[in-house]
């Protein structure tokens, strides 16, 4: 018998199936800006590329343009749909999965880079799924994340309504410390902050990301185990 999925998913999958169900794309079909100015000198031909709550594609399909093997993952069945088409339309291919990305299994070391793009989650479940994220990093893999800053409340530039959806940089820091800075085991995993950003950008993403925002910049890299 299959596990009953959590009583808030299937409320969460309407809302998301309701705003990928127009024909036009929700928040267009260019990648987002930061992750392409993040990735652009990443070799990606063949690279393992999860995409996190990816919706209607628009950032998968540009990684698997650059030769990556894409896996986009997201709640919304509309979403995926509307991936794959966007995927057929550019002439590349990418695996899209129905899933909760709180519940899907990352596995361990076996993502080239992980992308997390305005993916707005509560704090416990974010913490928990920024800990496998890292995990799942292989040696030399990327953690790219953007998301709306807690200064970004009351902008009307996009973003949740709700403070608790929001993150400041220390707060995401303080929450993967345990797994950033491990306090024993010299096998344990390193990770290196390459980029660490909140503050103003301009957002151009259709009509639900428009305009001056605040926003939280992360990269992080796998660089292996220590010797």
């Amino acid at each position: 018998m299959p596990t009953p999925e959590p009583a808030a998913i299937a409320p969460l999958r309407d809302f998301w199936d309701r705003r990928y169900g127009a024909e036009d794309y929700a928040y267009g079909t260019s990648p987002n800006d930061f992750l392409v100015a993040a990735t652009s000198a990443l070799p990606l031909t063949g690279a393992r590329v999860l995409c996190l709550a990816d919706g209607e594609g628009r950032n998968g399909v540009w990684l698997a343009s650059r030769g990556a093997r894409v896996t986009s993952l997201d709640i919304s069945p509309a979403g995926g749909a509307k991936a794959r088409r966007l995927a057929q339309a550019r002439g590349v291919e990418i695996e899209t999965i129905e899933a909760d990305v709180c519940a899907w299994d990352l596995g361990q070391t076996r993502w080239d880079l992980i992308v997390s793009i305005f993916l707005h989650l509560p704090p416990k479940p974010r913490a928990a799924l920024h800990a496998r994220c890292l995990r799942a990093l292989a040696p030399g893999g990327r953690f790219v994340f953007e998301a709306y800053g807690s200064g970004q409340l009351g902008r009307g530039t996009g973003g949740p309504k709700e403070a608790s959806l929001l993150v400041s940089l220390p707060r995401l820091e303080q929450e993967v410390a345990p797994v950033i800075t491990p306090i024993t085991a010299v096998t344990a995993p390193r990770f290196d902050v390459a980029l660490r950003f909140q503050g103003e950008r301009l957002v151009r993403e259709g009509p639900l990301h428009d305009g001056l925002a605040e926003v939280v910049q992360w990269v992080v890299v796998a660089s292996g185990a220590t010797p």
